[in-house]
C-alpha cells in the first residue's frame, strides 16, 4: 500500500534531515509522526520513526549529562540549500569560495589558513545557495560540530588537489574520517536503509588545477578509490585573487545547482503584469500545493487552484493543487 505522505509531512522530514542538533531532531521527529497518515502502508515508517525519535531522546540526555555546550559556530540558513565545502589542508576551498560567492576568505599558500567556517552566498540562475568553507580536515581532527554541520548539510564538496602527488590520497583520508563517524560521501542524501545511525550525505568532488600538466595521470592513478567513484567536476581555479576560467567557473555553480535537485518557481499576484524576481526552489517534481505550503500555512489551507505560465503548459492554462510543476514555471495561486 502506498504511503500517500503529505506536504506537510515531507516539509516536517525536509526540516529533520537538515536538524542541527538532537533537540531539533526530537522536535521534527514528533511533528512527523503527528503528521503521518495512519494505515497498514505507513506501519513500517511509523516504527521506524518511533525507533529515531527514542534515539533521539536519548541523545538529548546524554548532552545534558555531559553539559554540552551549543556548537560555537551556528549558521542562519539561507537560500535554496546549503552546501559545505570539505578537503584537506590547502586543497583549495577558500579560492572556491572565493570564486563561486562574495566571501573574503583567507587565501593563502600554507596549510590551514582557514580555522573557522565562513558562509558565503552562491547565485546561479536566479537561485542563492549557501556555501560554507570549513577547516581542513586530517586524520582524527573532526570535532562534533563540524560533523553536525555536514550531516544537516544538502551537500558536499569535497576538494581534491589535481596538482599534487598527494592530492586525491588527502581527499580519501577525508572520505574515511567521515565514514568512521558514521556519515558517507555518497550519490544522494538520506538515512541508510539498513543501518538507521549511518548518514548519506550528496556528495560532488571537486577537482582543482585541471590544467596542471599531470592532472589525468593523477585522476588515473587514483582511480582506485572510493572518493573516485563518486560524481565529480574538474575546474580551474589557480591564483588566490581569484582569477579563473569564467567557463569553469559556471560549470561549477552549474553542478553544484544540480546537486540540489530542485526547480525554479516564480510565482505572480493575480492580476499583476510581472512575477516576482526571485524564484521558489521545489524539489524536482514540486507540486502546486506544495508552493502553496512553501508560500504560507493559509495559502495551502485555502488553495482551489492555480493558473501557469511554462515551457510544458498553455499560457495561463488553470491546473489543480496535485499539478506537477517544471523549472521556470510561473505561477498565480488562487
Amino acid at each position: 500500500m502506498a504511503a500517500n505522505l503529505t506536504p506537510q509531512y515531507q516539509k516536517a522530514e525536509l526540516q529533520y534531515r537538515r536538524a542541527q542538533s538532537a533537540d531539533e531532531q526530537v522536535q521534527c521527529l514528533t511533528l512527523m509522526l503527528q503528521l503521518i497518515p495512519r494505515h497498514k502502508g505507513t506501519e513500517k515508517l511509523q516504527a521506524d520513526l518511533k525507533s529515531r525519535l527514542r534515539e533521539a531522546r536519548l541523545q538529548v540526555q546524554r548532552e545534558i549529562a555531559q553539559a554540552r555546550s551549543q556548537s560555537p559556530f551556528r549558521f542562519v540558513r539561507q537560500g535554496a540549500g546549503r552546501i559545505v565545502l570539505v578537503g584537506g589542508p590547502n586543497c583549495g576551498k577558500s579560492l572556491l569560495l572565493k570564486v563561486l560567492t562574495r566571501a573574503e576568505p583567507i587565501v593563502s599558500p600554507w596549510p590551514f589558513s582557514t580555522r573557522e567556517p565562513l558562509p558565503g552566498m552562491m547565485v546561479w540562475n536566479d537561485v542563492a545557495i549557501q556555501l560554507i568553507d570549513t577547516p581542513p580536515v586530517v586524520a582524527g581532527s573532526i570535532e562534533p560540530w563540524f560533523l553536525n554541520l555536514v550531516r544537516s548539510s544538502d551537500g558536499v564538496l569535497l576538494v581534491a588537489d589535481g596538482s599534487s602527488d598527494s592530492g586525491f590520497d588527502e581527499a580519501q583520508t577525508v572520505y574515511d574520517e567521515f565514514f568512521r563517524r558514521q556519515t558517507r560521501f555518497a550519490t544522494s542524501t538520506g538515512f541508510d536503509e539498513q543501518d538507521l545511525s549511518l548518514r548519506n550525505i550528496q556528495t560532488l568532488v571537486v577537482r582543482t588545477h585541471a590544467t596542471d600538466p599531470d592532472f589525468a595521470l593523477r585522476c588515473d592513478l587514483s582511480a582506485e578509490l572510493a572518493v573516485s567513484a563518486l560524481p565529480h567536476v574538474a575546474v580551474e581555479l589557480s591564483s588566490p585573487d581569484g582569477k579563473e576560467s569564467t567557463d569553469s567557473a559556471d560549470e561549477l555553480r552549474r553542478a553544484v545547482f544540480e546537486m540540489l535537485r530542485v526547480i525554479r518557481v516564480y510565482t505572480r499576484r493575480p492580476g499583476a503584469s510581472e512575477h516576482a524576481p526571485d524564484p521558489i526552489a521545489l524539489p524536482s517534481g514540486g507540486t502546486v500545493e506544495q508552493l502553496a505550503l512553501e508560500l504560507h500555512e493559509d495559502l495551502f489551507r485555502n488553495l482551489r487552484h492555480a493558473r501557469v505560465w511554462g515551457a510544458h503548459v498553455h499560457d495561463g492554462q488553470t491546473v489543480g493543487r496535485h499539478f506537477e510543476l517544471s523549472d521556470g514555471d510561473i505561477v498565480e495561486l488562487f
